[in-house]
């Protein structure tokens, strides 16, 4: 039986009775990702040589054509590297408001919030700017080799997969309002079918620019031209010196120990540190003693969740004006004044409900034959992004701007080249120094409790990633009901509702999500990926 490194963990076999996967277990190198197309993009790139931050840019490229709802070159990155020494690397691949964009203007002109399928939602998409960082500072290969399989499915086509396909149909009525969503996502009007072949070869052509001569192709000249244009002529701001200004930060993640483990996140305007409020809060509530799958460890991540997320929407925002330190935040000191609003029996229903920035993202985790780690997140926000696609270059917008508040005085304010609140995040954690397990799991503001379950699951409980990611999830909804998975017992429901949250069954999947994990004691890689979406672990 295979022996994970968890302490405390004990041998786990699945019932192989009911639906589910194995963790993929591999030696060479390993990937997991949320579309089965990019998982052999990036697989072939670490057989063909190539190491983790290339085989992760091949990997988002290709999502970037066949996941078009959940992301695309018109969107952001983040990513957090582990090298095989142990030395940490965050890449922030945030894009910024318009230059003219105020919170004035908007206060003014009787705006209460950034509408999400607007032109004054969408800000700089720094994805492509960030993928070239994530080359120049650990890459060996070239975009002219890792763009190529998506240059080819945007040119050839690919089969739509069933996730893809199930969320794309919700969304037909507010495309066919774009002229360019129509053109490029749109099939005779209507939302390709599962397994029905889609093309973008204003996309391909678009990929072809940027392999040829860099990101630069994409941050100046024609096509920042049209980007620019084709948001200002719908009441946006953004300039072609806004686009031409793009700059990736490289950045120092955030850092708590959980379990004898170092977990690293970045830094704001991600929401990282919530995951980490929330870990040092179920640290203190012992939330481990109760069983992986009980009303009471329900019971303590919602409220370490609430009391978290209530942090996270009264200060996150731009670093360069946050008011308090995420430093301090993530403190355990700061997490023992929270910990006394705590009840074990029950909800404190003197909470306030926090915020839900709803998005879709793609996420992935590589770790090659040297054992570098690459954890790495590419998203549009909501489902295709602010819906805006320029009609000559194929792009489709992210609306990150609706993350922005409308008030002047919050801290998360619109502004004039600011970074709003980002709801992805990737997370890393090493062990003794070196790279142990690089995970995230997507889905919005799920996304900080996802990580805190998950990283539960396998610290606190000794489960492989595979078992970790398949764990049934709960989450509130807009209106403060905690949605259960179908995976969730019908007693455990039953309690949680006399503890006094009111539970009922989840409308849909509660995120994705991937792992590999670094076996230190047999040297192998584990590798699992979430059957929320259509994606798998591949290794060799």
């Amino acid at each position: 039986m295979f022996k994970l490194f968890f302490p405390g963990g004990k041998p786990l076999a699945r019932n192989f009775q009911l639906p589910g996967r194995s963790p993929v277990i591999a030696e060479n190198g390993l990937v997991a990702t949320s579309h089965p197309l990019a998982s052999v993009s990036a697989l072939e790139v670490l057989k063909a040589g190539g190491n983790a931050a290339d085989a992760a840019v091949a990997a988002a490229a290709t999502l970037a054509v066949v996941e078009p709802q959940m992301t695309g070159i018109g969107g952001d990155c983040f990513a957090i590297v582990c090298t095989p020494d142990g030395t940490v690397t965050g890449i922030d691949g945030a894009g910024r408001a318009a230059a003219g964009a105020h919170a004035e203007w908007y206060a003014e002109n009787g705006f209460t919030e950034i509408p999400e399928h607007s032109a004054h939602a969408v800000t700089v998409p720094g994805a492509v700017r960030g993928w070239e960082t994530l080359l120049a500072v650990h890459g060996t290969l070239g975009f002219d080799r890792l763009l190529r399989d998506a240059i080819r499915y945007a040119e050839e086509g690919y089969a739509v997969a069933p996730r893809v396909a199930f969320d794309w149909a919700k969304h037909v009525e507010t495309l066919a309002k774009d002229e360019g969503a129509r053109h490029h996502l749109l099939i005779d009007g209507k939302a390709p079918r599962i397994g029905q072949r889609h093309r973008q070869p204003a996309l391909a052509d678009t990929l072809r620019m940027i392999a040829k001569n860099g990101a630069d192709a994409f941050y100046t000249g024609a096509i920042a031209a049209e980007i620019a244009a084709t948001l200002q002529a719908k009441g946006g701001f953004l300039t072609e010196e806004d686009i031409a200004a793009c700059k990736t930060s490289l950045v120092n993640p955030l850092e708590i120990t959980y379990q004898n483990h170092e977990l690293r996140e970045l830094p704001p305007s991600g929401q990282g540190m919530v995951a980490m409020i929330m870990l040092n809060l179920l640290d203190l509530m012992e939330a481990r003693r109760h069983p992986d799958l009980s009303a009471e460890r329900y019971h303590c991540e919602i409220e370490a969740a609430r009391l978290a997320y209530s942090v996270r929407d009264a200060w996150l925002s731009d670093p360069d004006v946050m008011p308090v330190a995420a430093e301090k935040l993530i403190s355990r000191d700061f997490a023992e004044t929270l910990a006394v609003q705590f009840d074990p029996a029950k909800r404190n229903q003197l909470l306030t409900l926090p915020g839900l920035p709803n998005s879709d993202t793609v996420y992935l985790s590589i770790v090659d034959r040297d054992r570098m780690a690459v954890s790495f997140i590419n998203s549009l926000y909501g489902d295709f992004g602010a819906q805006i696609v320029t009609p000559e270059s194929g792009i489709t917008l992210q609306n990150r701007g609706n993350c922005f508040s409308a008030d002047p005085n919050h801290p998360n304010a619109i502004g004039p080249r600011k970074r709003p609140l980002h709801t992805i995040i990737p997370a890393m954690v090493t062990k003794d120094g070196l790279p142990a397990i690089s995970f995230g799991v997507m889905g919005g503001s799920y996304q900080p409790m996802g990580h805190a379950h998950v990283l539960g699951n396998m610290l606190d409980y000794g489960m492989d990633p595979q078992a970790a990611i398949d764990h049934p999830r709960v989450f509130w909804d807009d209106e403060g009901v905690i949605r259960a998975e179908d995976g969730l017992p019908g007693d455990v429901a039953e309690k949680l509702r006399a503890m006094g949250h009111p539970v009922a069954p989840a409308t849909g999947p509660r995120g994705g999500g991937q792992a590999v994990v670094i076996d230190r004691e047999t040297g192998f890689l584990i590798g699992g990926s979430d059957p929320r979406k259509d994606g798998c672990a591949l290794g060799w």
